[in-house]
């Protein structure tokens, strides 16, 4: 059995999910409503915060089988 570490393990899957952040769920999930996707996003910030986690979130939006979309579908090969 391979070591997994706790902040990989109980990673956030979606924006909801993300706690404390309210600013940076809401600017992301307006402009993938809006389809207004910047070109280059910059996570910056004290160590854990949720930079990594805002970023394999918006990562997986972007890449969804569905489209860029709020909600991943969890079951695609980019989400997963």
């Amino acid at each position: 059995m391979s070591y997994l570490p706790l902040a990989r393990k109980y990673r956030p899957q979606t924006f909801d999910d993300l706690i404390g952040q309210p600013h940076v769920t809401q600017t992301l999930t307006r402009a993938i409503e809006a389809n207004r996707i910047g070109q280059a996003y910059l996570f910056a910030g004290q160590r854990g915060v949720g930079k990594t986690s805002a970023a394999r979130i918006l990562a997986k939006s972007l890449n969804c089988a569905k489209g860029p979309t709020v909600t991943p579908c969890q079951q695609c090969p980019s989400c997963v």
